[in-house]
């Protein structure tokens, strides 16, 4: 009996060559999504040899944009978002915009007419979720103010992007021609408007209805204990809620899946809905970044050399510069501005949707989708390499410029504490190193006991807000000696570390323990390896990065600062 075996070819192949391309980057240091991509370059048309099924390539490649998006919306905080909104929304929006111009004028330069230069400037604009976490974390600055900045400054970048998503398709006519007349400009207004309509009426659905409905069927399904229904349930919610927004909403797949994943994190079950999830959605991601590569024309390297230069500076180096510029006037300091540089500085994921839809509406040359993929390997490629350059820049421009050295001095309302700040706040106080949600959960206790504390937080606009609150607190690097002087630790009584970075705990340790030998220490770290290596040093008390942390720390803290303690102490 014949078979037609297509799709299990395609599948097989995809998988094999990426896990062999894959594990020969990451032995270079290279992010595994440049093997991907040169696996789909090998099954591509472009290249000698086997040739997989674009066509069922591209239906693979659509599942692995749903469930990309399912994971980005499982893991959208929209409380992360508002933590940094002052510096992640205009950021994200001005930078995008600067990147969008760039690549519209190099596309004008070359004879591109202005809906080819549009989308292919917006392609140029938007960087890799995927590439910024796995950077995040491999230099484990994602939990540090640094990092959230610019995950806050992807997830702008993100809903911008699917906005731009929905509304391209209704807006294909005009950018062909965009000089239209007025008769034939009103129907397509009339367009944009019902898709606008439809897109609104299937959010509300999903925020009304679907907030309610999913966490509920979650809940049922986990009652039955059977962990195969529950992963299926987070398949099919995927692709089931995806394929509806499309067939009933005129919705893109990605819209669909993104806020499936957005309302599925309202139920409690969501950390475990992500690690059931997790492996099937990495599977499809792989496919859909070998399918981009079957597009992918090498020949683009060697006929079109000064263009693929042409876009690597505009992402590498415009970007770069113009999100540096955007963090340093909005006051940050300049590893701040470093550190977001070096995760904008390439593209990736939503690049490719967005050239490929440009492509399919007849929007973009197919010139633009390989030089967008040429410029998304060699910014991947290079991306390690600005991460390991940020300490080493951030030191050598503070020692030589004398303008870099007064920015990073400059007066800032929220740095030290006001002159009128009550006397309990100065003595016997306690610090709390750090604001997120540990820190939080910290605060909330030590108000409800009426314990006094100082909060030290890189996040001014956290300050800002808690200052308003009437809470005291201090705005710097906590691992400077000036953010814990001003915060007045030669007086405090406890320093409640919440910063997972073992370097930023090393610092502060060593900081508390030169200006006040006699300060307890609470602190905590991320891995049992890090938390033994600590507790040779007898610091203090530390907890171990797990469910139970925050509870764990709050106890202790209650503990030592409750009436008989302090009593005794007293005595």
């Amino acid at each position: 009996m014949e078979h037609n075996v297509t799709l299990i070819t395609t599948i097989a192949a995809g998988f094999g060559l990426a896990l062999i391309f894959g594990f020969i980057a990451e032995r270079f240091k290279i992010p595994a999504l440049i093997g991907y991509l040169l696996a789909g370059i090998v099954l591509g048309p472009e290249t000698p040899g086997f040739v997989a099924d674009i066509g069922i390539a591209s239906q693979l490649a659509e599942i692995g944009v749903m469930l990309l998006m399912f994971g980005v919306g499982l893991h959208f905080s929209l409380d992360d978002l508002l933590a940094v909104k002052r510096i992640a929304l205009p950021g994200a929006i001005v930078q995008m915009a600067v990147a969008t111009i760039l690549g519209m004028s190099m596309a004008s330069w070359w004879g591109w007419n202005f809906g080819a230069g549009l989308v292919f400037g917006l392609s140029l604009s938007c960087a890799s979720t995927v590439v910024l976490l796995k950077a995040l974390e491999s230099h484990a600055i994602l939990e540090t103010m640094n990092g959230r900045i610019a995950v806050g400054w992807l997830v702008v970048e993100d809903l911008v992007t699917v906005l731009v998503l929905v509304l391209l398709p209704s807006l294909g006519g005009i950018l062909h021609n965009p000089v239209t007349s007025i008769s034939e400009a009103i129907p397509l207004w009339r367009t944009v408007g019902w898709t606008l309509l439809q897109v609104s009426a299937f959010i509300a659905l999903m925020l009304i209805a679907g907030r309610r409905i999913l966490p509920w069927l979650l809940w049922q399904v986990a009652r039955t204990g059977s962990r195969e229904l529950f992963t299926l349930l987070i398949v099919a919610s995927a692709i089931g809620i995806a394929y509806g927004a499309y067939a009933l909403f005129n919705v893109s797949f990605a819209l669909g899946a993104f806020f499936a994943g957005m309302v599925m994190r309202e139920s409690e079950f969501s950390h475990r809905a992500a690690e059931e999830s997790l492996p099937l959605r990495d599977a499809f991601a792989v496919l859909f970044f070998v399918s981009v590569g079957m597009l992918f024309d090498p020949a683009i390297l060697i006929e079109e050399p000064v263009h693929v230069l042409g876009v690597v500076a505009i992402i590498i180096v415009g970007k770069s510069i113009a999100a540096m510029l955007l963090v340093l006037a909005l006051r940050y300091p300049l590893n701040t501005a470093l550190t977001v540089a070096a995760s904008l500085g390439q593209i990736g994921e939503f690049s490719f949707i967005l050239a490929g839809l440009g492509l399919s509406l007849g929007l973009m040359p197919t010139e633009g989708l390989s030089l967008v993929l040429a410029g998304a390997l060699i910014s991947i490629a290079f991306n390690p390499l600005a991460f390991a350059v940020i300490s080493p820049i951030n030191r050598w421009v503070l020692k030589h410029s004398k303008l870099a050295r007064h920015l990073e001095r400059r007066d800032d309302p929220f740095a030290e504490l006001p002159m009128n700040t009550e006397r309990k706040y100065l003595e016997g106080q306690v610090i709390l190193a750090g604001y997120g949600r540990v820190g939080q959960c910290i605060a909330t206790a030590l108000n409800e006991r009426s314990i006094p504390y100082v909060v030290a937080e890189q996040n001014r606009e956290s300050v800002e807000d808690l200052r308003k609150q009437g809470v005291a607190a201090v705005s710097g690097n906590v691992t400077e000696p000036s953010v814990l002087i001003q915060a007045h630790i030669v007086d405090a009584a406890m320093l409640i570390i919440t910063v997972p970075d073992l370097l930023s705990i090393r610092k502060m340790l060593e900081i508390a323990h030169t200006l006040n030998p006699d300060i307890e220490i609470v602190l905590r770290t991320q891995s049992e390896d890090t938390s033994e290596l600590l507790r040779k040093d007898n610091i203090g008390t530390i907890f171990f990065d797990q469910e139970e942390l925050a509870k764990g720390m709050i106890n202790h803290v209650l503990q030592r600062f409750s009436p008989q303690t302090t009593t005794a102490q007293k005595k």
